[in-house]
């Protein structure tokens, strides 16, 4: 895992921060993903209705549930007392996720720059990949503050 100090954060801007391990997104975690959410449409949780009526012939990951994922596929430690999730500039949803795929997680640091108090704001492009598909299932473009 690459760890990074708060003060050599400029360093990485432009560089590929890594990749991670490929993770399945089972059926269960869009169960739960739905539970948790209120979202329980069709396409997501009824396995023989999308076996009838969906391309893939399964069903599929919410979008939402895939931008989730980022947080936990980071590959990357940014050395800090404390960290936040500082929102979104763009989310594409580019493909589906059918229910068993594997995805992981690609980041790229795109700026950096600091805050009034203290913190490192970072820009980062995340892409989540499928295995097997030329398209990602999403593209994003994620921020978040580092405290040292």
């Amino acid at each position: 895992m690459l760890v990074i100090e708060p003060k050599d954060l400029k360093d990485y801007v432009g560089k590929e921060l890594g990749v991670s391990d490929w993770v399945t997104v089972s059926q269960e975690r869009i169960n739960k993903f739905a539970e948790a959410t209120g979202d329980f449409q069709w396409i997501h949780v009824d396995v023989e209705r999308a076996k009838r009526e969906l391309p893939t012939k399964n069903t599929i990951a919410h979008g939402y549930l895939t931008l989730s994922l980022i947080a936990g596929l980071t590959t990357h430690e940014i050395k800090r007392s404390r960290g936040i999730n500082y929102g979104s500039n763009k989310v594409r949803f580019t493909n589906m996720v059918p229910a068993g795929s594997r995805v992981r997680l690609r980041q790229t640091l795109k700026s950096v720059e600091e805050t009034k108090d203290g913190g490192y704001r970072m820009t980062t492009d995340s892409v989540i990949e499928i295995e097997g598909q030329d398209r990602p299932a999403l593209i994003a473009e994620t921020m978040g503050i580092a405290y040292p």
